[in-house]
């Protein structure tokens, strides 16, 4: 048995993309726009192991309710420096819902509220500021 992906359905195709690529740096690795059953499939993976993909599922035109994505859980992604990261992602808007004060673990959530938990890779980074103040914010 080989492991291949996990799949998002979305509403913002492009919302979620941008996340993944811009914000946590994944790269796209294939996409497939059937015309006939009226859905697009965009795969993602990581730099250092491309071959464990996510895959975004937007159905055309959908106004289905798709939940809060609670139920799913999360998707976890090993990182090199936490606090940059964190960073990085509030520089782009997103809300960092559980900091990273321990220097250890974060979560995240996308456009579509799926939550990403981040870990810090190897050993804890040393508590900082901002995150050490910074409290929860919203669910995760």
């Amino acid at each position: 048995m080989k492991y291949l992906h996990a799949m998002i359905r979305v509403h913002d195709l492009d919302a979620t993309s941008r996340f993944l690529t811009e914000g946590l740096g994944l790269k796209q690795t294939r996409r497939m726009d059937n015309e006939a059953g009226k859905f697009t499939l965009v795969y993602f993976g990581a730099p250092q192991n491309p071959e464990a993909e996510i895959e975004l599922t937007y159905n055309w035109g959908s106004d289905e309710d798709y939940g809060s994505a609670r139920n799913f859980g999360h998707l976890a992604f090993e990182v090199d420096d936490i606090y940059a990261l964190c960073a990085h992602l509030q520089s782009l808007g997103v809300v960092i819902n559980r900091p990273p004060r321990d220097g250890r673990m974060a979560f995240v959530r996308t456009p579509d509220l799926i939550s990403i938990e981040l870990l810090q890779k190897g050993e804890a980074l040393p508590p900082q500021e901002p995150w050490v103040s910074m409290p929860n914010t919203g669910v995760w």
